[in-house]
């Protein structure tokens, strides 16, 4: 039997991911089936669980994907940057919607609490550093400690999750991103 090359098991747990994401974004966590994820990724369970162990893999797999893509727009420009993104591009983040539905399992699994806390430390680690970056340079209220604003950041993203999520994204929330940076900015 031919060896399969790595650049082909690449684009197919790409192929994968993208199917899947669509799929959790469509029918949310628990109705992403494994019949629907066939579907929407067009390869068989067998092709999938190759690349991934189980759903909760693959959808952890996305999370680290997303959040890595997140954690570089965060060290670069900041974490009001990211929300900024999914304000201007929801459909690239509409799978996030199914954190309504994850909520419910970080409280009740905590298997899962612990893999999808793993999967997040990238952009905590990335927003915690530019937050200390920003606040070395002046740009940032020292009278706050970071645990502090990045819990308050944090806050307001899951907030903006959830408002998107729902389909209540509107031009209001872009000014109320506008608010929240003020808030965390230095009063000169």
């Amino acid at each position: 039997m031919p060896k399969v090359s790595d650049d082909h098991l690449a684009a197919r747990r790409s192929q994968i991911l993208d199917g899947a994401r669509s799929c959790f974004a469509e029918y949310g966590y628990e109705g992403a089936t494994v019949r629907r994820l066939e579907e929407a990724t067009g390869l068989s369970r067998g092709a999938i669980f190759h690349h991934f162990r189980d759903k909760d893999a693959l959808f952890l797999a996305l999370a680290q994907e997303d959040a890595g893509r997140m954690a570089e727009v965060a060290a670069n420009q900041g974490l009001i940057q990211v929300m900024r993104d999914m304000l201007a591009r929801p459909e690239d983040f509409d799978w996030l919607g199914t954190r309504l539905e994850i909520a419910r399992r970080l409280r009740n699994d905590p298997e899962f609490r612990a893999n999808w806390e793993e999967r997040s430390v990238e952009l905590t680690a990335a927003t915690v550093a530019r937050l200390e970056r920003r606040k070395a340079e002046g740009a940032l209220r020292d009278d706050v400690p970071t645990t502090v604003l990045l819990g308050y950041l944090d806050l307001v993203l899951d907030g903006l999750i959830a408002r998107i999520a729902s389909g209540h994204a509107n031009d209001n929330l872009a000014a109320v991103l506008d608010v929240v940076e003020a808030s965390v900015r230095r009063k000169n």
